[in-house]
Formats: structure tokens, C-alpha cells, sequence
């Protein structure tokens, strides 16, 4: 990568799970009705549904990370949390027209290992009872090397479970210390044999570039690693430094991390090394081998990205339960009460537990599909009138000095992404985002780009 595209384009940009991000929503909360009637015509289109379920505990602090948590080793948590859950379920299955079709699950975190193979039955079970389960569905769960037991991986198997995401990070013993998260490679390795043992298809590794004291040296150590457990899927993901918002951050000092060309070179070098295994780059910062239904995705034009990450299909709706989670209706959005205490009362008193959301209109809609298919596919046209607005144009006019600079090509209704242009795939949706152009963040939101 040429040193002055890196400084040039290397500034704060969202992550683009959705569009528009999460501080242009213009609903402070969404009214109880006008929710309800979003999830039912989305339904309406497609009786398929995708599910996630967030599950905030976690045993201790990990401070690098910039996930929702309640930190805790009370384990009584764990029955009245499952309840909660099951009651804002029967919420939505009270707005829906029918029975949905549970195409996609995913429980995330927090930590879901945290809670016992028994509860998350429990759990499972509750939801199960008001679904359908297709022979094609793709249910998967993160996990923590650490307290994944064997228990966990057959119940969750048992109940339909094919993929796993083990939140490895690095393999260096020293960088887990510094970022308080403290697993073996050992443990790696078990949870890996064991799961592919019961049964899992896909499993992938969380790994983490621009950790603090990382080196190229580290990453061809991780690299090593990967290359002897060989899993299915690969998210390796740039740390997003924002310690104004995440203030566990501030454990380590900003003079720890590696940042612009250095920290590049991390992910350029992880990259080289993933692709001479046999992976294959998939959107933006994630890698599958061949065979994986993430990359078959991606080369049959159905990959998706929500809040869930990258997905094998487009389901239309997006149902999310727990404290602070997002749900979607591809037209809308509304996120959960972020504190637990607040997401709970809320549940309890039969209303689902809305604090923000958004209303997109025609214009938003047009943008989040072009903005989808560049962070899925590097392109998008507009050759379709209903894929025309006068945001795009706008957005194309700035993307004229992208061009300038060998990261994408523009033809007439069509943008592709060049190899050149990956690296900068953040701030090539930047230049489509309508709302952060008029209304321009004046204080620190967002990660670095590179």
C-alpha cells in the first residue's frame, strides 16, 4: 500500500453495520405501534427470519474489547436473564402474522459460554417452541476458549448448532496479559478437535491486528497457528481504539499501539499469509476456505452484512433480543435498552424495550443497498431507476477523487472496487453517506479507517 493513500484516507470512518449508522438515527424511541407494524410487514415479505440473541455476561474485563457487557461471576444471573429473553420473544411472535421460519441464529456477546449448557438449552428450547426449523438453517455462537466445554458443544450441536466462532485474538501469551484476557493455545486447539469431533462444519477464529505491542512478528506466529488448526472461517479484525467510549481502553497507552503504516503492515502481511493457505478474502476483513458456505456466498451474489457480521443470506428480517441489541426490518431499526436492569423492566412491563431507532426513507434505502453491495460484492449499480437518488450522485462526484487514485473504477451505472481500493472499502462508503455529509460528527465517533 502506497504511504500517502494510508495518510491521506487513514481518518475516522464508521464500520458500516448498518445504514444510516447508529448516530444519524432520528428516533429517540420508536412508539410501540409503529414498531410492531414494521416487523409484521417485513415478515409479510418473508416468513424467514434471522435471529440473534445477546448474552452480555463475561467473568472478567477483556479491555481491548468494545462490545456491550455486564462484567460478573455471579452465575445466578443466568436463569432470570434466560426469562427475559423468552418474554421479549413472545413480544415479537405476538406482532408477527404467523409462524417465522428461523433461518439464522446467532447468540453473541458478552460471552455466551458464560452461561451453563443447561440454561442455554432452556433458552433454546423456549425459542424453538414458536418457530419453525428449516433443514437449511445456519445457526452459530461465539466463544471463549477458556470456559467452552465439551457440554456446551454437544448441547448446542444437538440443537441445530453447525458453526462456532472461538474469540482467539493473538496466541502471544504477553498480548493476552496486556489486554486482560488470559487462555492457552492449548485450550484453542481443544475447543477446536472437540468441536470437530461432535460434529461442527464451520469454525471460525477471531484474531485482532494492531493490538498493543503487536509486531509483524506476532503475526507470522498467529499465521503459523492458523496454519496448523486450519479453521473454516477467519475474522481478522483491525482494533478499534476509542477509548472516549470504551474507557477500559485506557489500560495501556496510546504510545503501546501500533497505528497508520505500521498497523497496515500487520493486516497486509496476516493477509498474504491467509491467502498462501488457501483462504479467500471475503468483504472486508474476513477470510474462508474453500468449500465454506461464507464464501460460496459471496461468489453466488448472496452475502449480507448486519449486525450479526457477514452472513450467507438476506433474510429481510432482523429480530434481536437482549440488552442493547439491534433489530432490523430492512426499513427500520430499533435498538434495545443498553443497561440490563432498564432492557428487563421493560420486558417485564410487556413492551419491547426500544431506546433509539430510525425510520429509513426511500432515499436511506437506495443508499444502504449500494453501501451493502460494496462492503459484500467491491460494486454496485444503479442502472435501475430505483436505485437512483440524488444522494448517490453526490456521493459519486466525491468518489471522483478516489478514482484519481486508482481505488475504484466508475462506468456508466456501475462502481467497481480495484485491489488497490480494498484497504480504503470504509471510506469509499463514506463518500455515499447522505447523512454524515450533512451533518458532519464534531466530536470523536468513530475508529481509524486503516
Amino acid at each position: 500500500m502506497k504511504s500517502n493513500l494510508l495518510k491521506k484516507y487513514d481518518v475516522p470512518v464508521p464500520r458500516y453495520t448498518s445504514y444510516p449508522t447508529v448516530p444519524y438515527w432520528q428516533e429517540e424511541r420508536p412508539s410501540q405501534e409503529a414498531w410492531a407494524e414494521h416487523v409484521a410487514d417485513a415478515f409479510e415479505l418473508n416468513q424467514e427470519v434471522s435471529l440473534y440473541i445477546h448474552l452480555p455476561y463475561c467473568e472478567r474485563l477483556c479491555t481491548y474489547c468494545g462490545c456491550n457487557k455486564r462484567i460478573t461471576t455471579n452465575h445466578a444471573v443466568e436463569g432470570p436473564y434466560i426469562e427475559r429473553l423468552l418474554e421479549e420473544w413472545q413480544l415479537y411472535l405476538d406482532a408477527l402474522p404467523g409462524k417465522p421460519i428461523l433461518k439464522e441464529l446467532h447468540l453473541g456477546g458478552g460471552t455466551p459460554s458464560f452461561f451453563a449448557a443447561q440454561n442455554l438449552e432452556k433458552l433454546l428450547s423456549g425459542i424453538y417452541e414458536g418457530a419453525t426449523i428449516p433443514a437449511d438453517h445456519d445457526y452459530g455462537f461465539e466463544a471463549h476458549p477458556a470456559n467452552t466445554t465439551a457440554e456446551h458443544l454437544r448441547t448446542l450441536h444437538r440443537l441445530g448448532f453447525n458453526r462456532l466462532s472461538l474469540g482467539v485474538q493473538d496466541f502471544d501469551d504477553e498480548i493476552l496479559r496486556v489486554i486482560n484476557r488470559f487462555q492457552t493455545e492449548e485450550q484453542v486447539l481443544g475447543v477446536t478437535q472437540a468441536a470437530r469431533e461432535i460434529g461442527f462444519t464451520s469454525i471460525n477464529y477471531d484474531l485482532i491486528f494492531g493490538l498493543p505491542f503487536q509486531t509483524p512478528t506476532h503475526i507470522e506466529r498467529n499465521m503459523e497457528k492458523i496454519n496448523r488448526l486450519r479453521p473454516e472461517r477467519i475474522a481478522f479484525y483491525s482494533y478499534a481504539h476509542v477509548p472516549w467510549l470504551k474507557p477500559s481502553q485506557r489500560a495501556y497507552s496510546e504510545v503501546d499501539l501500533p497505528v497508520g503504516e505500521e498497523k497496515r503492515k500487520l493486516y497486509e502481511l496476516g493477509r498474504q499469509r491467509l491467502e498462501e493457505m488457501g483462504y479467500t478474502e471475503i468483504g472486508m476483513d474476513h477470510f474462508a476456505l474453500p468449500g465454506d458456505k461464507l464464501l460460496v456466498s459471496m461468489k453466488n451474489g448472496t452475502l449480507h452484512r448486519n449486525f450479526m457480521g457477514y452472513t450467507t443470506s438476506e433474510t429481510g428480517l432482523c429480530i434481536a433480543i437482549g440488552a442493547s441489541s439491534i433489530s432490523d426490518t430492512w426499513d427500520a431499526f430499533a435498538q434495545n435498552e443498553k443497561e440490563v436492569e432498564a432492557w428487563a423492566a421493560e420486558v417485564q412491563a410487556g413492551r419491547f424495550p426500544l431506546i433509539k431507532g430510525h425510520f429509513l426513507t426511500e432515499e436511506d434505502q437506495i443508499l444502504r443497498r449500494h453501501i451493502l453491495n460494496i462492503m459484500c460484492q467491491f460494486r454496485t449499480n444503479w442502472q435501475a431507476p430505483d436505485l437512483q437518488c440524488e444522494g448517490l450522485y453526490a456521493g459519486l462526484e466525491r468518489l471522483a477523487e478516489f478514482e484519481a487514485d486508482g481505488l475504484l473504477e466508475i462506468q456508466p451505472y456501475h462502481l467497481h472496487v480495484t485491489e488497490a481500493g480494498r484497504p480504503f472499502i470504509r471510506n469509499i462508503c463514506l463518500a455515499l453517506d447522505a447523512h454524515y455529509w450533512e451533518k458532519q460528527p464534531q466530536g470523536r465517533l468513530f475508529s481509524q479507517a486503516v
